[in-house]
């Protein structure tokens, strides 16, 4: 039983995070490890779940966006999953956007100022 299974230690250099990081995604039910006296012991499932969490933070996504998202799976299975995906991706796709429409126009002014700044020194 205990093939492929990571430790709290393994699990933490795997994904390059802190304890800390991943104390607090079983506190919020994102992962749930087997647990053998004060050992916790990472499987296949948690794995995944935590390459997706991962995934989800890069893109921007909030935790529960991310535990929402993993229990659709659990309850309603993998087709209703990749439908919330869908309008997940396109909801964040928008603001990223227009995040990204604002850091344009900050480094423009940006730009200008500098340009003008440099001009005025002749």
């Amino acid at each position: 039983m205990a093939e492929n299974r990571l430790t709290f230690k393994d699990m933490c250099a795997k994904f390059d995070v802190t304890p800390r990081t991943l104390r607090y995604y079983e506190y919020i039910e994102l992962l749930n490890p087997e647990r053998e006296g004060r050992s916790r012991f990472y499987g296949a499932r948690e794995v995944a779940r935590m390459t997706l969490i991962l995934r989800g933070r890069k893109f921007g996504f909030a935790l529960e966006e991310i535990r929402q998202w993993l229990l659709i799976y659990e309850h309603e299975g993998t087709e209703a999953q990749m439908r919330s995906w869908i309008e997940l991706a396109d909801r964040q796709l928008a603001e990223l956007a227009e995040q990204r429409a604002q850091l344009e126009e900050a480094m423009d002014e940006l730009q200008a100022l500098r340009d003008e700044t440099h001009s005025s020194l002749g």
